[in-house]
Parts: C-alpha cells; sequence; structure tokens
C-alpha cells in the first residue's frame, strides 16, 4: 500500500512550483488531495495533471490571507472527502530585495500577511477537523531562512523565523491529541522564485552558480525532494515526530 492510502490532503500554494510538487507527491502516495491557491487557471492545471496520472485531486481557489477563504477552503475538503488527514500550509512568497533600512513597509506587511498570517489562519481551520477526529498531520512550509539570516531578504526572514515558532508552539500545545505539526525548511530550489524572481538568478548564470555553491551538494533543491519530505511528514511512518523543523537544503544550514 502507499504510505498515503485512504488519507485525505490540502495543499495551500498548490497551483505551481514546490506547492505543485508537493500536491503530486502526496497524490501519489494514495492520498485525495485538495489543492487551494489564488491562481485559478494554474491550480485547475496542477489538479488535471494529477488526475491525468491516476490521483485524485481537485482545486478551491483560496486566499490564506482571508479567514473565509481559508474557512471555504478547509470546508471544501472535509465535505469532498469526509475528513482531513493532511494539510501542507505551503502559500508564499519572497517580497523585495531590500536593506532592512530601506525596505518598503506594505511590502514587508504583504510578506508577513501572507507567509505568517496566512499559515496561522490555516491551521486555525485545520486543527478544527483533525482535534474532532483525533488525528492528523500539519506541515508548515519553512526556510533555511528560518533558522539563519540572509541579507536584504528580511520580510522573508522574519516570517519564516515566525512559522518554526509557531510550529513548535501548536505542537506541544496538542501534543496528546493524535495532531502532529511539524515543518519543511528547503534549501534554494529549482523553482521560479529562485529563477524568475526574487534573486532572478538563471540557470547556469554566474548567479545562479553562486547559489549553488552556498549549498556543500552543490546543487539546488529539486521540488520533488521537498515533496518527498512533506509527504513523509504527512504519513503515519513519521508518528513520532511533532515540533520539528526537516531542512532539505543539501547541508546547507549545516555549516
Amino acid at each position: 500500500m502507499h504510505m498515503l492510502d485512504g488519507k485525505s490532503a490540502v495543499v495551500t500554494g498548490g497551483a505551481q512550483g514546490l506547492g505543485r510538487a508537493i500536491a503530486e507527491t502526496l497524490a501519489r502516495y494514495g492520498a485525495s488531495v485538495v489543492v487551494g491557491d489564488v491562481q485559478a487557471d494554474a491550480g485547475e492545471r496542477t489538479c488535471a495533471a494529477i488526475r491525468d496520472g491516476g490521483g485524485q485531486a481537485s482545486f478551491v481557489l483560496c486566499d490564506v490571507t482571508d479567514p473565509d477563504s481559508v474557512a471555504g477552503l478547509i470546508g471544501a475538503a472535509v465535505d469532498r472527502h469526509g475528513r482531513l488527514d493532511c494539510a501542507v500550509n505551503n502559500a508564499g512568497i519572497e517580497g523585495e530585495v531590500s536593506l532592512v533600512a530601506d525596505y518598503p513597509r506594505d511590502a514587508w506587511d504583504r510578506v508577513i500577511e501572507i507567509n505568517l498570517k496566512g499559515v496561522f489562519l490555516c491551521m486555525q481551520e485545520e486543527l478544527r477537523p483533525m482535534l474532532s477526529q483525533g488525528s492528523g498531520s500539519i506541515v508548515n512550509m519553512a526556510s533555511v531562512c528560518g533558522a539563519i539570516g540572509l541579507r536584504e531578504f528580511s520580510a522573508y526572514n522574519a516570517s519564516k523565523h515566525g512559522v518554526l515558532g509557531l510550529t513548535k508552539t501548536a505542537a506541544i500545545e496538542i501534543a496528546t491529541t493524535g495532531v502532529r505539526v511539524n515543518a519543511v525548511g528547503p534549501g534554494f530550489c529549482e523553482t521560479a522564485m529562485v529563477t524568475d524572481r526574487g534573486v532572478k538568478a538563471k540557470p547556469g548564470s554566474p548567479e545562479y552558480k553562486q547559489i549553488e555553491a552556498m549549498h556543500p551538494m552543490n546543487r539546488l533543491g529539486r521540488p520533488e525532494e521537498i515533496g518527498e519530505a512533506a509527504a513523509w511528514l504527512c504519513s503515519d511512518r513519521s508518528s513520532f515526530i511533532t515540533g520539528q523543523s526537516v531542512f532539505v537544503d543539501g547541508g546547507y544550514i549545516a555549516q
């Protein structure tokens, strides 16, 4: 049997990048996946690709900064599948590239609202059915930037440090309930957040090679590698793990 057979899952920010890879991985291991995202067309394409591959997936339009929208996403997942076993809170943005002294305040607010408040709102809604049924696994998307500082990404760094703190706090609050909360902390990965936004480092460029060299394995992570870590934390195979941050980073923070 696949390790997620019979489980229902929600993935926020699942339309593209790491979120899409996570949704595809969960489905490949047998989960029935509900993808939530603000990008409807891309989200529907992700779900169509999963179904074409033999998996189960459906899309719900969701803005993680809107409590009503988040409630609608989780409610739809429970209505469709009768329960909620797994939730991966992946929705996030990188924000501006700017020194702290010059960082635009509206941009700061937007990053914190999506990356941190969004995770908080999602967790509140996800915990309701999970606590009621006495089981479940929440996986929050953190980053190596939740453990170290990175120049000119202050809002992103702050949001991901916050995600790790929120993960630990929730985990210990509900440790005896059958519900677990963990985080995945990717290093730099082969996604548009690196190549087209943020640092805008195209493969083969000096900037891209510099980012590769920041990782002891001398390469960027592949989205499917992040998906594998999230799927394992969602599964019963990680049943004695809660409040932890699994860094999938090619050795980045071990340096």
